[in-house]
């Protein structure tokens, strides 16, 4: 079974927020990671090269693979800001429909721009979703 190559580690966080080449995902960045940690009262890691993530739980899937993974983070990516909301997003329909312009995969939310979303909508939604990962 192949290895899972994204896992929590001990790279800065800040210093990888500052890598962010564009200036604007940049800080957009920073206030993300004020919000995480407002959100879940957690400290901030590093999860791979480039995901920011708060808390942790342990999964296990009947094929017998388990391992573990952040319970919530995000990522600056050049395309969109990636947030993880590792819960799905069934139980977020009313948030999600005042939350701004978005776009959903299947762990993450999309937002091209910070301003396009109500931060403080978003801080719900992350406390809502980490409140449920960490009673897994």
């Amino acid at each position: 079974m192949a290895e899972l190559k994204t896992k929590q580690n001990d790279g800065d966080v800040k210093a990888f927020l500052e890598s962010v080449e564009d200036e604007k995902k940049r800080a957009e960045g920073f206030v993300l990671l004020k919000l995480f940690i407002k959100a879940t009262n957690e400290e901030a890691r590093m999860w791979g090269k480039s995901i920011v993530g708060f808390g942790s739980y342990h999964y296990k899937y009947a094929s017998g693979r388990e391992g573990d993974w952040m319970a919530t983070g995000f990522s600056p990516r050049k395309q969109n800001i990636s947030l993880y909301i590792m819960d799905g997003f069934e139980n977020h329909q009313e948030i999600l429909d005042r939350l701004g312009k978005h776009k959903l995969g299947k762990g993450c939310l999309y937002i091209k721009k910070l301003e396009d979303v109500d931060l403080e909508i978003l801080e719900g939604l992350i406390k809502k979703s980490f409140k449920a990962m960490k009673s897994l």
